[in-house]
């Protein structure tokens, strides 16, 4: 069976807490639903730094350090923007680890390229460790926003989990 949202928070806060380190995370589908997830666990002050819902390009720009030149060039649901977001967000906040996650939840946004599902998520911690990964996920809107989620914070959980 499948971990409910707030069984994978409590594990990565359990880890976190262990480690005396603190989550910030970058959204744009998924419009803040991370750390809400995140801030309804209660003490989740005690791991979680801040949560920004960077929608727009501008916004990406201004508060990630997202470049003018790849969101034109890659579009803000790429490999090369996520990684940016998450760089930036480490850089503009106290913690020690970052998500960041850009898609195309639906109904309509999608392109032969890009369809309707296409999530790209980054992850950074200590040790300059960084990841991207790109999802696919069925559904409607809710269901891909839930899906990006879950996946963004099972990943995250299992590298927290694996460093000593």
């Amino acid at each position: 069976m499948a971990q409910t949202l707030s069984d994978l928070v409590a594990g990565l806060a359990h880890r976190l807490q262990q480690r005396g380190e603190m989550l910030a995370t970058a959204e744009s589908c998924t419009g803040g639903w991370v750390a809400k997830v995140c801030t309804d666990a209660p003490g989740s002050s005690a791991w979680f730094e801040r949560g920004l819902v960077t929608y727009s390009n501008a916004s990406k720009q201004e508060l990630v350090d997202v470049s003018a030149d790849t969101l034109a060039q890659f579009g803000a649901v790429s490999e090369q923007t996520v990684r940016e977001m998450v760089v930036g967000l480490l850089h503009h906040s106290h913690a020690q680890w970052g998500l960041a996650i850009s898609g195309i939840a639906g109904p309509g946004g999608g392109s032969a390229d890009k369809p309707v599902g296409t999530v790209w998520v980054a992850w950074a911690g200590p040790g300059d460790w960084t990841r991207s990964q790109r999802f696919y996920f069925e559904g409607v809107r809710d269901d891909v926003r839930q899906q990006a989620v879950a996946a963004a914070l099972s990943v995250l959980s299992d590298r927290v989990g694996e460093l000593p």
